[in-house]
């Protein structure tokens, strides 16, 4: 399955969800979507892996050069539902990485409501799962 992704920015932050599979023919669509959060958002960037079925440690790495990336930027980023079949081990150059079980506690420990009434704006490939939200 190919990489699809959302960007949704908040009044706080903003949340980038994966689908697919995070693997090493997926790097340049997840790259290309960091792209996105940077030049469209402000604030902690929620990476958000509810619809992701899997991860390489090609992807880890992408995930870790990510928040390299948005660190340069004052912004940081944040996972949400980590999949099952692994963990992300960092290297010592990558930032904190706040891990939360869901997306709900990751918004909740911003504060923001989950019932999306905080959306501002929002963008997605073309196949994201579920079409228009």
């Amino acid at each position: 399955m190919t990489l699809q992704w959302r960007y949704t920015t908040r009044d706080d932050l903003s949340v980038l969800s994966l689908a697919g599979s995070l693997g090493e023919q997926a790097l340049a669509r997840f790259g290309g979507a960091v792209g996105w959060a940077l030049a469209r958002g402000t604030g902690p960037v929620v990476l958000d892996l509810t619809a992701l079925s899997g991860w390489s440690a090609d992807g880890q790495r992408a995930i870790a050069d990510a928040a390299r990336q948005l660190a340069t930027h004052q912004r940081t980023l944040e996972l949400a539902a980590i999949p099952a079949d692994g963990s992300l081990v960092p290297d010592g150059r990558c930032p904190l990485m706040p891990v939360h079980p869901d997306l709900d506690a990751a918004l909740a420990a911003h504060g923001t409501q989950t019932d999306g009434t905080e959306a501002r704006q929002e963008w997605r490939t073309t196949a994201w799962p579920g079409g228009a939200s």
